[in-house]
């Protein structure tokens, strides 16, 4: 079957047609339930409808603050359905960065999870909410199902009070009929996405509807010589609030009809046990998660062999990774590279043709790149290592109320928009491209872009601390681990590096949390002034190596 865009539809009429035409096939599958498209549908007008009757309105801002269900995909869709901009934040921020992404996007509401109310309620008392919707991870399963769970302690409950609040499992039973389906054009925003960056502050990625659907299409085509699309089944191993979640996990159910299989949290008995009971086909995850599989100590008790498309993302996968999957399971990990600002992939290794092992891949349809000298921006010899830059329409162009980092990471040439990633690349003279190392001060642990400065930014805001540099150290397990390098103040007295890692704790995220601090009578500076995080990173890795 042949899919094209009708660059007139918003991502909703796309989803209707698929859920017509695939009726009452599995769409979704979580815990064992599986739920239909008719199902999906129809669950999402109803919520739509209760959404519009609590006054949510056309390009009004909506957190989706839970972790991987049901209820977070049919939430998804009935604000699609009237308009509204989906904000998909990880389920694990804490109440600094939740407060910062609401205010940050204008939210009006929120659909939390029950065990995250108290920093929800917390926002909601400081008036930055009007709506807010919560849900228990097991509100869409059948009843019998919960009985058991909650009998064996298996679902988390968290503490809510009623006063004021919505629960999810009424969205389902509107009072009103079906609210009436917003007018959506291509070029009207679908959702916002907050990814790290340079910056102290996460940037609002805002992506249009018809860069959505085509650059998604785009990157789901690339497996169909392997699997046809409409017969996919999926395990999506990643969280539906990045990107590359999205693309195996709302992707598929809206563009290609797949059925796709999401995973509360990834679990490697449950994710296995999934492959092997539903056949499924493809599987999604980052480099760290093919890791676990291999060093896994019941990874034989399962059957994967219906596995035929395996891909990875959001870092870069190892060789000796990619070699150990292909020797014990004989099928290879294809790998892509992309960025949330390009909504996806830029780059993906094609399936067919036998491809460098440690290639990132060849470049996309619509994608224009260029590698250049990172300080001049002049274009490098063929060969050779430079920053890569990418234009297209299948991109953003600015980010979310974020100026000063728009005119950073955004330059016009040659009449043209160009993404600076801040990743050093190379291409050899198939087009096949080569990661090399990363200019921007970003460290990528787990498949998550950590921004540097975020952490600096909050050891320094300790009263003993005078400054801090933050790098990734390589790490054959997780990527990269944090770092910080830290000068204290003359007068500090007994300030440990267990101390700051507390102190961090208190206002991050825990995966931005520092493993490691070394202090420092000094950090070293450029000419003018800017810590050289370079010449720390070199430090680490020749210690790696030596």
């Amino acid at each position: 079957m042949g899919w094209m865009m009708n660059q007139s539809r918003s991502i909703y009429d796309t989803f209707e047609e698929t859920a017509a035409r695939a009726g009452d096939k599995t769409a979704l599958i979580f815990l064992g339930e599986r739920y239909s498209y008719r199902f999906l549908k129809k669950a999402a007008e109803k919520a739509s409808a209760s959404l519009s009757r609590m006054g949510v309105r056309k390009q009004d801002k909506f957190i989706l603050y839970t972790q991987n269900c049901p209820q977070w995909v049919v939430c998804w869709l009935a604000l699609q359905r009237i308009g509204a901009v989906p904000v998909p934040v990880s389920p694990i921020y804490t109440f600094h960065d939740l407060e910062y992404i609401a205010t940050d996007s204008g939210a009006i509401g929120i659909l939390s999870a029950d065990t995250n109310f108290g920093y929800t309620k917390k926002l909601k008392e400081k008036g930055v909410l009007d709506l807010v919707v919560v849900s228990n991870i097991g509100d869409m399963l059948p009843w019998w199902k919960l009985l058991i769970a909650h009998g064996f302690d298996r679902i988390p409950d968290g503490k809510v009070n009623d006063e004021g609040i919505v629960r999810f499992k009424s969205l389902l039973n509107p009072k009103t009929d079906a609210a009436p389906k917003a007018d959506c054009g291509p070029d009207e925003i679908l959702e916002i996405l907050y990814t790290g960056g340079t910056t102290k502050f996460p940037k609002g990625v805002p992506l249009r509807h018809s860069v959505y659907q085509d650059s998604f299409l785009a990157q789901l085509k690339v497996s169909a010589p392997l699997v046809p699309l409409d017969q996919n089944v999926i395990v999506q191993g990643a969280p539906l609030f990045h990107v590359l979640g999205q693309l195996f996990g709302l992707g598929p159910i809206c563009l290609t009809g797949s059925t796709v299989i999401i995973l509360p949290r990834v679990n490697l008995d449950a994710l296995m046990l999934y492959v092997q009971r539903y056949k499924a086909k493809t599987l999604f995850g980052v480099p760290t998660l093919y890791r676990m599989i291999l060093e896994h100590d019941r990874r034989d008790f399962y059957d994967l062999s219906s596995l035929k498309y395996c891909f990875t993302g959001g870092d870069v996968l190892p060789q000796e990774v990619l070699k150990r999957w292909m020797d014990h399971f004989g099928a290879r990990i294809y790998q892509g590279y992309g960025a949330t600002e390009t909504c996806g992939g830029v780059t993906m290794v094609q399936v067919v043709g036998d491809p460098p092992l440690d290639s990132i891949g060849t470049l996309m349809p619509e994608k224009e790149i260029r590698i250049v000298d990172p300080e001049t921006l002049d274009l490098m010899p063929g060969g050779e290592t430079g920053e890569l830059i990418v234009s297209s329409r299948l991109m953003i162009d600015a980010y979310w109320n974020k100026e000063e980092e728009t005119r950073e990471c955004f330059v016009e040439m040659d009449e043209k928009r160009w993404y600076r990633t801040g990743d050093l690349v190379r291409t050899d003279d198939h087009g096949n491209l080569y990661f090399v190392d990363r200019t921007a001060d970003m460290i990528k642990h787990k498949g998550y872009r950590i921004s540097a400065s975020e952490i600096e930014a909050a050891i320094k805001d300790h009263p003993a601390a005078i400054a801090a540099c933050v790098v990734g150290v390589p790490d054959r397990k997780v990527g990269e681990r944090i770092k910080a390098f830290v000068v204290l103040k003359q007068d500090a007295q007994g300030i440990t590096g267990n101390e700051l890692i507390r102190w961090c704790k208190s206002r991050l995220t825990a995966y931005k949390v520092p493993e490691y601090i070394e202090f420092r009578d000094m950090l070293p500076k450029s000419k003018v002034g800017k810590y050289l995080r370079r010449e720390l990173r070199r430090e680490e890795r020749d210690r790696a190596a030596s």
